[in-house]
């Protein structure tokens, strides 16, 4: 009887050993995993930064530091035609010497740079705003209200966002043409206004608000304005802040839009006079690449935290 016992004991320690040891295996597994994909993971991230870097430290090199590690790339020949580069191109991060002529020049040399600049942010600024209005009001009434009608104009919605920008241009085209406001920043920002994408997230964040806050404000005496102005919109705070963030991004690197529906290049934005910057100018383009990055950077930066709560909010309440 005590052999038996004593060989159930050693049994027991056995497997509670092998378990230990399958234990530890796997978290030895889960370290080298977790390791392997916070290096790929580094590397990665480093390599994503790498052009950023390269644009922000080449702007404060001299013009004749950028024509020594680029003008090969941008050279031509006597027909105009590009040179065959035999060479490996010298990307530089650190520059021989700090410079900010090339922000002097942009800054107060060339106009046009600045020009372009504040028409960006004439395009850009009414479309968020205006967007976030017209969305709010969309996405409440589609959250509020019922019926048949409301589901099948969401749909629409959502076939027009799932849309690339570049179907619906040619009758936002004619659409232009047809109110006489081609060539206008008008013909920009109007269609920018009610793009569904705000209405989209919105909408879906407004329905996954409790409905016992509404009733308790209804049996208040508030009525849908004091509703939708005093507990909506507080509530969907952070989720505006993201609308914003990424609306601001999407529409301040436009291109197709200023080109298709603006002939007057006094009215493009720098985000499509960048890429019309001459062979004589490549280290202004670093310069004025850097400035143009300044806002969005900034957005981020300022708006990261609500930008996280947005996302987050959108999946954690539900109604």
């Amino acid at each position: 009887m005590i052999s038996a016992n004593t060989q159930i004991n050693k049994t027991a320690l056995e497997k509670s050993s092998a378990k230990k040891k399958i234990h530890r295996i796997s978290k030895k597994r889960q370290k080298v995993i977790m390791a392997v994909l916070t290096v790929f993971a580094a590397a990665a991230a480093v390599i994503f930064l790498l052009p950023t870097v390269l644009t922000i430290a080449n702007s404060f090199m001299s013009a004749s530091e950028i024509n020594a590690n680029y003008g090969a790339i941008f050279a031509t020949t006597e027909s105009g035609g590009k040179v065959y580069i035999s060479e490996k191109i010298n990307l530089k991060f650190i520059p021989d010497m700090v410079s900010f002529s090339q922000y002097y020049t942009v800054l107060f040399k060339s106009p046009d740079y600045l020009l372009k600049f504040w028409n960006s942010v004439i395009l850009v600024v009414p479309i968020v705003v205006f967007q976030l209005v017209t969305a709010s009001l969309a996405a409440y009434a589609f959250a509020r209200l019922k019926g048949r009608l409301k589901e099948i104009i969401f749909f629409v919605y959502i076939i027009v966002m799932l849309m690339p920008y570049q179907v619906t241009l040619v009758p936002n085209y004619l659409v232009s043409e047809w109110l006489n406001i081609l060539n206008t920043r008008s013909a920009i920002i109007l269609p920018g206004i009610f793009t569904p994408f705000a209405v989209f997230i919105l909408s879906k964040i407004m329905r996954r608000i409790p409905h016992s806050l509404i009733e308790a404000a209804k049996l208040d005496g508030a009525g849908e304005i004091q509703i939708f102005a005093y507990i909506c919109m507080p509530l969907c705070k952070s989720a505006l802040f993201s609308v914003a963030i990424l609306v601001f991004i999407d529409y301040w690197n436009m291109v197709e839009q200023p080109l298709i529906l603006l002939s007057d290049t006094n009215l493009y934005p720098l985000s499509v006079f960048l890429s019309q910057i001459n062979t004589g100018e490549i280290g202004l383009a670093f310069a004025v690449a850097t400035i143009y990055m300044i806002p969005t950077l900034l957005m981020f930066l300022y708006g990261e935290d609500y930008l996280v709560e947005g996302i987050a909010y959108s999946g954690g309440i539900k109604g």
